[in-house]
């Protein structure tokens, strides 16, 4: 339904906390009095004043909504309430007409009715502009036309009254009667297109407007083509109707689309952004010329950058996303980067990471070296600014982005590297890990640029403070360092980080001569202090202030091994060795040879020796004792195999590494560019736009039903065509029992962020069920949004109830409850029929979702809840339990393909889903093929889940149990 069909509405609301009205509690308000006398007089209505008229005529309106037939009430109404002159009453009177029967059994209309109809004909004359407009809304819902004849010369004589709110209202009640009863004002598009052309009010205008485009299409244009030019001149409201026009005119007529184009062109320039949005979304449907994708394009960047509200940032953003996959119009895009990237102007995560992804997507290399100054800049920027939350993680973004930059145009990795490089030394540990891992891979691929990397690392790497950061600069250093001036310069490094050896000799000579006199001159002045027995007490500055300076001036290296960090001391001993053995080749004579070799020994000896003592905070390792002792016997003996270990096999593991990561980044953008081609067959049909028939043509258009939908949560699934078919599709939970008094069965329709309950009703007994409530309760993180209003049910009648469940979180919900009635007649207490429970099945929240290596090792350290489930199958194959259990959950394997091939007798597997609400799901998969059992041995192993919440951990864990087992067809 349209909006200009479904013109208007009334929304009933009954307070919560009162029992609705019956015949049983309006018989106790009055005395337990005959309840006939009742409904023939109902004093309220007759003697009482306005407010207790109010009252009464409220409590009848909710009885009749309830299933009351109260026919004795309409004459008392007619004569007591209906010549009032009160505004509330007239409001409420609006509604008992729109509900109360007005025809006979027979379906003949009541005689009572032409009073009802006489008193309308005089609201619609009445000078007040409220009472006028009012009924004129109300008349756009009656289904009589022999109610409606007699106000015919009324209802045109509104549309020239002097108040807007008449006359838009006198056109919405005309295209109703129009829609419903043509005989009674056939001329009403020729009279609308009058009214139209000489209005000045801008929502009179859009109603009339909107009636033209449904009532009669033809005289809508011609309206149009005498307006075009002005069109920039109308309300907004206008404006979006027009833009509606144009896009279903075009799309079922091609050939107009010249003719409204430049209309389009001209609405990108309004100044309301909904207006901009539409017109720039038409055009693209319109028009693929790349002058009209450059428009919208720019529309929506511009829209992007003034809009305040993120929700509509990410939504547009998204459209531009969708004109990227277009493979015409990315070249378009291209040209537009620099002003994508204003967007990044934005303090909001979310949407910066959306732009720098579509940057990316779309950098070629006659636009990189822009993206890059821009990009270099933004970096620069975050580490001036700290006092945002999202600057760290902003500032990880920007180094990806970079790093992706420079290895697909290896040009710009000059100029990239010295900017990031500065970023080593950095508080936030994952943002120098970004760094590093760029380094890393910058220096084994582009050998050029390996001098410069090796010189701004030894720059850097005495302000290094995470020893993470400090073992790969480390590795790097000891790897690349060629020449023997480069191996001189990382010796004096380690020395300088090191401080003065041997360590253990150096640090006990400190904590001895803490005392000395010379030494004393530092500390602050001495307190005077006054005891509690009054006598003065001096206190020296001397012992706090000594740790905390011996703390300043330790050295970055010395102070991770007294932490008792030792794995960076195994790193060193690789590295000293590795630069060591070059030196050895590089260098001809022996006395510098074992000079050399003696130094980079002694601080093996030094550190073993320190890791030996009480001195550290923590005893070294037999695993780090072991590797330093290997590089020890490495250096005194100088094999030619060792040198080879050391000095090749390591690199060319690495490059092993990077090779197989290329290939699988470019396998994956293989597969997403098969993905946006459109591949047409020799063979294909040929679809001509004349000749296809109209309902094929309607399944095409209608972006405004397609956007109506994507904003009710539904574009997740796409119904059949037939509503009744896509019913039949959906599982029937059956609620009660055949043999029950009340049978209930519920249709149970996930949305995104809601659930909605279609409950039938059918009542199984010969008696009338009066106030019959379904009364529902949930179980998990749902919330109902409403209470289903109580209703009655005829013998053997039905009835569909419709609740709403609002998800606020990813896990398995469970909702139940009951349907209470009171029998009519009867004095027994209300009865009750409990129905089964509805199982929410969290798979319809989850989504695979992909995340780096680093990203999957952090979440998992963090998150605080995990569910370990033991395998218990029948599936006899590995690959095929694994694929099966990521077709059950929804989730993807972030481990790559080639380390699941091949048939070694147990697998590994990294799982991973983030759920509509933002929240991760995380899954090692660890499982084995008992061989000694024989070959139709099922899968053994473990799951082990992690989550942020316990809701999600426990439910995924009962899916996975749930599903375990493959059921035979």
């Amino acid at each position: 339904m349209t909006a200009a069909e479904n013109v208007c509405y009334t929304l009933i609301n009954v307070p919560m906390d009162s029992e609705p009205p019956s015949e049983i509690s309006l018989k106790n308000d009055l005395g337990n009095c005959d309840m006939s006398a009742f409904l023939t007089s109902f004093p309220p209505l007759e003697k009482g004043d306005v407010k207790l008229k109010t009252e009464a005529l409220k409590k009848v309106i909710i009885m009749i909504l309830n299933g009351e037939k109260l026919p004795g009430l309409l004459m008392t109404i007619i004569r007591f309430v209906l010549p009032l002159q009160d505004h509330t009453i007239k409001k409420l009177l609006l509604v008992f007409w729109e509900i109360v029967p007005k025809t006979t059994p027979d379906g003949r209309l009541l005689q009572e009715m032409i009073l009802v109809c006489d008193a309308y004909r005089k609201d619609l004359q009445h000078p007040n502009e409220f009472i006028r407009g009012s009924t004129l809304r109300f008349l756009c819902k009656l289904k009589e036309a022999e109610l409606l004849e007699p106000l015919m010369p009324a209802i045109r004589a509104c549309l020239e009254h002097r108040h807007s709110y008449v006359r838009r209202n006198a056109v919405l009640a005309i295209y109703a009667i129009y829609r419903n009863f043509e005989h009674l004002i056939p001329d009403a598009p020729e009279l609308i297109h009058d009214f139209l052309v000489n209005e000045k009010d801008a929502s009179c205008k859009r109603n009339a407007f909107m009636m033209l485009i449904h009532a009669d299409q033809d005289r809508a244009l011609d309206y149009l083509s005498t307006c075009i030019d002005q069109v920039q001149t109308f309300g907004d409201i206008l404006q979006l109707v027009i833009v509606e026009l144009i896009y279903k005119v075009c799309h079922a007529n091609p050939s107009e689309r010249a003719r409204f184009i430049r209309c389009i062109y001209n609405l990108l320039q309004s100044s309301s952004p909904a207006v901009k949005y539409e017109a720039a979304g038409t055009l693209v449907t319109l028009s693929s010329a790349p002058t009209a994708i450059k428009a919208a394009a720019q529309c929506y960047i511009d829209l992007i950058i003034k809009e305040s509200d993120n929700n509509v940032k990410l939504i547009v953003l998204d459209r531009l996303i969708e004109l990227k996959e277009h493979p015409s119009h990315e070249r378009v895009l291209q040209d537009l980067v620099m002003d994508i990237l204003r967007v990044l102007s934005t303090p909001d995560l979310e949407v910066r990471k959306k732009t720098l992804q579509l940057a990316l997507d779309l950098v070629s290399s006659r636009n990189v070296e822009e993206l890059v100054i821009v990009l270099k800049k933004e970096v620069i920027k975050t580490n001036n600014v700290t006092e945002h939350e999202d600057t760290d993680k902003y500032r990880q973004l920007l180094v990806r982005t970079l790093h992706s930059c420079s290895v697909r145009f290896p040009d710009m990795a000059a100029n990239v590297i010295p900017v990031l490089m500065e970023f080593l030394s950095d508080n936030n540990e994952a943002a120098a890990a970004d760094v590093l891992e760029f380094v890393r891979e910058a220096i084994q691929r582009f050998e050029n640029l390996r001098p410069l990397i090796v010189e701004k690392m030894l720059e850097v790497f005495h302000a290094i403070k995470s020893v993470k950061i400090y073992r790969g600069a480390l590795w790097i250093l000891g790897e690349y360092c060629s020449t023997k001036e480069d191996i001189q310069s990382v010796m004096t490094e380690v020395r300088r980080s090191l401080g003065e050896i041997p360590i253990v000799e150096s640090e006990i000579k400190k904590e001895a001569g803490e005392l000395k006199p010379e030494e004393e001159v530092s500390v602050g002045p001495a307190q005077k202090l006054v005891t509690e027995m009054g006598t003065y007490a001096t206190q020296s500055a001397l012992s706090s202030s000594r740790p905390a300076k011996k703390e300043e001036d330790r050295p970055p290296l010395r102070g991770f091994l007294l932490d008792g960090d030792f794995f960076v001391a195994a790193s060193l001993a690789t590295t000293l060795t590795k630069i060591a053995l070059r030196y050895v080749s590089l260098v001809q004579e022996k006395k510098k040879q074992n000079s050399f070799n003696a130094e980079a020994m002694l601080l093996m000896a030094t550190i073993l020796h320190l890791g030996k003592s009480s001195l550290p905070k923590k005893p070294i390792t037999d695993d780090d004792v072991d590797r330093i002792s290997l590089c020890l016997k490495v250096l005194s003996e100088c094999s030619p195999l060792m040198n080879d270990i050391f000095n090749k096999e390591c690199r060319q593991s690495l490059s092993h590494m990077l090779s197989a990561k290329l290939e699988e980044e470019k396998l994956s953008q293989k597969k997403e560019s098969e993905k946006r081609n459109v591949t047409v067959q020799p063979d294909d049909p040929i679809s001509f736009m004349q000749l296809t028939a109209k309902n094929e043509m309607s399944s095409k258009e209608d972006q405004f039903q397609l956007s109506l939908l994507a904003a009710m949560g539904n574009t997740q699934r796409k119904e059949a065509a037939d509503p009744l078919a896509s019913k039949l599709n959906k599982v029937v939970t059956q609620l009660t029992g055949f043999s029950d008094p009340v049978y209930a069965e519920a249709y149970v329709h996930v949305n995104q962020y809601d659930i909605v309950l279609d409950v039938l009703v059918v009542n199984q007994t010969s008696d009338t069920l009066q106030n019959c409530t379904l009364e529902l309760a949930t179980l998990g993180d749902l919330k109902l949004v409403e209470k289903p209003s109580p209703l009655t049910l005829a013998p053997h009648d039905f009835a569909n109830i419709k609740a709403n469940v609002k998800v606020a979180s990813t896990e398995n919900g469970i909702i139940f409850g009951n349907v209470v009635y009171d029998v009519s007649g009867a004095a027994s207490d209300r009865n009750c029929v409990v129905l089964s429970d509805i199982h929410i099945d969290i798979m319809d929240y989850i989504q695979p979702a992909s995340c780096t290596d680093a990203e999957f090792r952090q979440m998992w350290a963090e998150f605080e809840w995990e569910n370990k489930v033991t395998v218990n199958t029948n599936i006899i194959d590995l690959n095929e339990y694994l694929q099966h259990i990521l077709k059950s959950t929804n989730m993807k394997c972030l481990t790559p393909e080639k380390a699941l091939s091949g048939y070694c007798g147990f697998m590994a597997a990294n799982l991973y889903a983030r759920s509509i609400f933002g929240e991760d799901a995380l899954a090692n998969v660890s499982i084995e093929k008992p061989i000694h059992l024989g070959p139709e041995a099922p899968v053994t192993g473990h799951i082990r889940i992690r989550a942020k919440s316990q809701g999600m951990a426990l439910s995924l864990g009962d899916k996975i149990n749930l599903s375990q087992k493959k059921t035979s067809l």
